[in-house]
């Protein structure tokens, strides 16, 4: 088992992805090593004031791969530190002037939220002159007037990233809150809006300016008296609801903790009107449904699980026959406690400082690499510690009972899919420590291509837990915010970009030296290769098994898929260069590749000249990635062992060299 340690290491060391990741950091960011026991915000959890210049390990893993998915037709080390580095700099405003008013650097001293997903700052509006109606702003009013000569009233918003202002054309709907004796909305209160239009300066204005929208939320803060008078008014119980009593004009007003945000969903006959439920639970413990429909849902955004909710007169309807349910009228005010996150010290184990980076930092004296003991993170009201900023890069034997926000890195040992489990698979995983399996959750069906054993993934997403038998438990949904999973073996960029791969001789399979090679090759023996056509389940890849009834079988999902067949090859051919030869397999579009015929074109030509087509391939060249399909004593499910036959190698991508 050492000699396996020592080996998965080795593959680590020599992965050129994960050397991408430290190179990155080291040009990027060349301070920040020094700087790791930091947090994501910055702070120095021993309150040295100082502030941390470069993102988590996870941040520069995540966008590496976003690019290279966006280039499919290759990247370069350039390109990637480019994109690295302004996608950085728009998100923390790197090098923006530092004055801003003075009300917002007040507040700044307390602010101690999570920024919403869709938050976009002021200043990047200023720069790109452009903003999303899905957009969120996170501002404080600077100030309330009205324009001279008009009872129009504007907003002068400021946000904590931010040295500009932008004025905001107030939507009537709001108007009775900027009241100069009894109005909530006034300078330093902080607002959430969404759903705006931009008024650029060239469209009749001095300076960009927000035309209205009905799409905002007044935030709250429980420590201040006013604030808190304000809650308690909002006191009605859901259970009090009567709707014989709302249709005589009784007005109700309630506060609530938003439970859960559902996922968008489409309704009508052509599916044109969209519709989104919060769920929110009172003070009683009563349940309620709060339901956007159309361009509402966009307030969504503005929300997060654990905030308080309050609601000034909402509008009340009749969801079934004896089913109530809140919905966003035309007289509602929405005001939000923001859910704030704690914070918890974690302890980084030494699996941490042992291997992150351990090519790149064996090339410095050891004792001159910093050893970070404990870095600070997020932690909800349940315990779950938010690992999604970690500046280090995860590793399995470092995983226990709740974590969230996890990624990792690692080859595919083995992934099945158990009958009458819909939607939900089974991924074994390996990285350097150890061997862990992952529960993938999918809202309908497999929805990430072909996967198999020996391919190289990086999953973002995951979730651990302990079951009832102390087991431990990680997860990962495809429904949740952020969820990712990459399968960098079947990358288009792959074999376009020197950056993410070391290319090899054939002999160097044999010592199991990387995760994945890339070899310059050529086809050989090939009147000795099998061609064979097969059908092939189109969502996951993998072939199907045709039963006595004629029902085709997925030999993955184990599902039906009548409806969801495609034409594909089953190819085995020897591959050559100057070292050795090797066998190998592959399907898809690899084999179509090397084929250079499509299967359904194949399949139509003569027996003939099915027969005699392979000599016309000899000594054909490609570039191609090869994974090591029977890795070590694991065993594959039968449903891949089938497509494998003993192979112990797999072509992922080719490409034809000349």
């Amino acid at each position: 088992m050492e000699i396996d340690n020592a080996q998965n290491q080795q593959q680590e060391e020599e992965d050129p992805f994960l050397g991408l990741i430290e190179y990155a950091r080291s040009v990027l960011w060349p301070g920040e090593e020094e700087e790791e026991g930091r947090d994501e915000s910055g702070q120095d959890p021993n309150n040295t004031g100082s502030k941390s210049r470069g993102p988590g390990w996870r941040w520069i893993a995540s966008r590496i791969l976003k690019t290279c998915i966006a280039y499919s037709s290759g990247v370069t080390v350039a390109i990637l530190l480019s994109d690295l580095a302004q996608a950085w700099n728009e998100q923390h405003r790197v090098g923006a002037p530092k004055k801003r008013p003075e009300i917002v650097n007040q507040l700044k001293k307390h602010h101690r939220r999570t920024r919403l997903p869709n938050t976009v700052t002021i200043d990047s509006i200023y720069e790109k002159n452009f903003l999303s109606l899905t957009s969120v702003l996170e501002t404080v009013v600077v100030d309330v007037y009205l324009l001279p000569g008009t009872n129009i009233y504007m907003l002068t918003l400021g946000d904590f990233w931010s040295s500009n202002t932008i004025d905001l054309y107030l939507h009537r709907r709001y108007y009775e809150l900027v009241d100069p004796q009894n109005g909530i909305l006034k300078k330093g209160r902080e607002v959430f809006l969404t759903g705006c239009y931009l008024r650029t300066a060239r469209e009749g204005c001095g300076s960009p300016r927000l035309l209205p929208t009905e799409y905002l939320v007044i935030l709250l803060d429980e420590g201040q008296d006013h604030d808190a008078i304000l809650l308690d008014f909002y006191s009605d119980s859901f259970s009090s609801i009567s709707l014989d009593a709302f249709n005589n004009g009784v007005s109700y007003s309630f506060n609530a903790r938003i439970e859960s945000i559902g996922l968008l969903e489409t309704q009508g006959k052509f599916d044109s009107i969209q519709r989104r439920q919060i769920t929110l639970v009172d003070n009683d413990g009563v349940k309620m449904k709060f339901l956007l429909w159309g361009e509402q849902v966009l307030i969504a955004n503005l929300f997060s699980i654990g905030s308080t909710l309050a609601l000034d007169r909402p509008y009340i309807a009749l969801e079934t026959s004896d089913e109530c349910c809140l919905e966003y009228g035309t007289a509602t005010q929405l005001y939000l406690v923001p859910f704030i996150q704690q914070e918890e010290q974690v302890c980084v184990p030494l699996t941490q400082n042992r291997y992150q980076g351990s090519r790149l930092l064996s090339a410095v004296d050891p004792s001159q690499v910093p050893i970070v003991s404990q870095v600070t993170l997020p932690c909800d009201s349940q315990g779950s510690i938010d690992f999604s900023n970690y500046p280090f890069r995860p590793f399995i034997i470092n995983l226990c009972d709740k974590m969230t926000g996890l990624s990792l890195y690692g080859v595919v040992i083995d992934i099945f899919h158990k009958e009458n489990t819909p939607g939900v698979y089974s991924l074994k995983i390996e990285d350097t420590t150890g061997v862990i399996t992952v529960k993938l959750h999918f809202a309908d069906s497999w929805s990430l291509g072909r996967l198999g054993p020996g391919h190289v993934v990086y999953i973002f997403g995951l979730t651990c837990s302990m079951t009832k038998q102390n087991r431990l438990e990680v997860l990962w949904s495809e429904k949740d915010a952020g969820a990712s999973f990459v399968n960098l073996s079947c990358l288009p960029a792959l074999l376009n970009s020197s950056c993410l791969h070391r290319s090899s001789c054939l002999s160097d399979l044999s010592n199991g030296a990387s995760y994945m090679f890339l070899c310059r090759v050529w086809l050989d023996q090939i009147d000795s290769c099998f061609i064979n056509t097969r059908f092939a389940h189109a969502l996951c890849g993998h072939f199907v098994n045709e039963r006595p009834t004629g029902v085709f079988e997925c030999s993955f999902c184990h599902i039906q898929c009548n409806a969801e067949l495609v034409r594909t090859f089953h190819l085995k051919v020897t591959l050559a260069d100057e070292s050795t030869k090797v066998l190998a397999w592959c399907t898809g579009q690899t084999a179509i590749e090397l084929l250079q015929i499509s299967p359904n074109e194949f399949y139509e030509l003569p027996e003939e000249e099915q027969i005699m087509y392979p000599s016309s391939l000899e000594g054909e060249r490609f570039m191609v990635a090869l994974v090591n399909c029977k890795r070590g004593h694991y065993e594959s499910s039968d449903g891949i062992t089938q497509e494998t036959q003993a192979i112990s190698w797999e072509i992922t991508r080719a490409l034809k060299w000349e």
